[in-house]
């Protein structure tokens, strides 16, 4: 019983923090969703050229998508002329963050690595994009015909109800995004993140992971966890806050902010079918070089500039009614979201 009482409170805890700055990542990923269009991204990422690549990677970063919500908009961009290094750009980048996790990460592990986030994700993108675009020909645009079976929305387009949300008025429109499809979105990997934080935080081992969490060692460890394990660039946030807390070094935590969201087994089939196999191979070993040397290249930036983060992590004992409010609000926001997914009861008549 003390178990349970203390893993919801760490639950609690966790929704405290993340409470407000999710909401408000939401909305402002709302406001997003009106502004860039499917067409206006399609648009602008046609074409074969590393500028294409290099817009996919701008393009992808602050756009609310998920590994899996990803694969319909990529498929869309193939299908319009896009080359496949655009494509995999668009693919490195935008599932590794987002506004919502951006101001998340700020939230839960301080300014330093809510900047380093986006430049990461950035620069990822160019890599992996540049080397397909190097050393892979194209395969022939192919249209998105399995699009049903990811249940992820995405920009606009992917949206079922998109039609129907455009005679709504803009502001029901980009609430209903921010806060009933976005919140679709994540909730189950979201509460997964939550429980694997709070977890980790009661039984995890201060001393084992403080000893096999840093050096390159570590970082393999987290690339083998994070390129399989299905985990969207928020509910990443307090899994690495957790890991940060109990002494994984900075480096190590970041490989695991990049590779656990931007793929997964499940998506890996699907973006086989649209690239190719070569290509998806240098997509993952990008990714992979580019975890690494950011990992290696944050764990040399002075401990001194993470004190922020861990003593924020640390110091959060005591809650205001403002962090309670939010912490509320997200779980009701969260509990229909899962109550929606349960699966119907069929009546059937005798």
């Amino acid at each position: 019983m003390d178990n349970l009482n203390l893993f919801l409170s760490e639950c609690w805890t966790v929704m405290r923090q993340m409470s407000w700055p999710l909401l408000f990542g939401f909305l402002i990923a709302g406001v997003l969703s009106i502004l860039i269009s499917a067409d206006y991204v399609k648009t602008h990422l046609g074409g074969r050229s590393l500028l294409s690549v290099i817009k996919a990677s701008l393009f992808g970063v602050p756009l609310p998508l998920c590994s899996c919500g990803v694969i319909p908009v990529s498929s869309s961009l193939k299908k319009y002329g896009a080359g496949n290094g655009a494509v995999v750009s668009f693919l490195i980048s935008t599932p590794q963050t987002g506004v919502d996790s951006i101001f998340v990460t700020y939230g839960m592990m301080g300014w330093l690595f809510a900047l380093l986030r986006p430049i990461a994700a950035f620069l990822s993108g160019i890599f992996g994009g540049a080397l397909v675009a190097f050393f892979d020909k194209d395969k022939p645009p192919v249209s998105w015909e399995e699009k049903e079976k990811c249940s992820c929305s995405t920009v606009s387009e992917c949206s079922a109800s998109n039609d129907a949300l455009k005679n709504e008025n803009i502001v029901a429109r980009i609430f209903k995004y921010a806060f009933v499809t976005l919140i679709d979105d994540i909730s189950p990997s979201l509460v997964l993140g939550i429980v694997i934080s709070a977890l980790i935080s009661i039984f995890a081992p201060a001393e084992l992971l403080e000893r096999v969490g840093e050096g390159i060692g570590g970082m393999l460890f987290m690339v083998v966890l994070g390129i399989p394990l299905y985990v969207c660039a928020t509910a990443s946030v307090p899994i690495a806050s957790a890991l940060l807390m109990k002494g994984v070094s900075p480096g190590v935590v970041f490989v695991f902010l990049m590779t656990g969201p931007v793929t997964n087994t499940a998506s890996l089939t699907t973006i086989f079918k649209l690239i190719g196999r070569k290509a998806v191979l240098i997509y993952l070993l990008s990714v992979i070089i580019s975890a690494l040397a950011f990992g290696i290249i944050i764990d040399r930036i002075p401990y001194t500039f993470f004190q922020e983060s861990v003593s924020h992590l640390h110091g959060k004992t005591s809650a205001s009614l403002f962090e309670e409010i939010g912490a509320v609000a997200l779980s009701i926001l969260l509990l229909i979201s899962l109550f929606k997914k349960l699966p119907r009861r069929v009546n059937r008549v005798c």
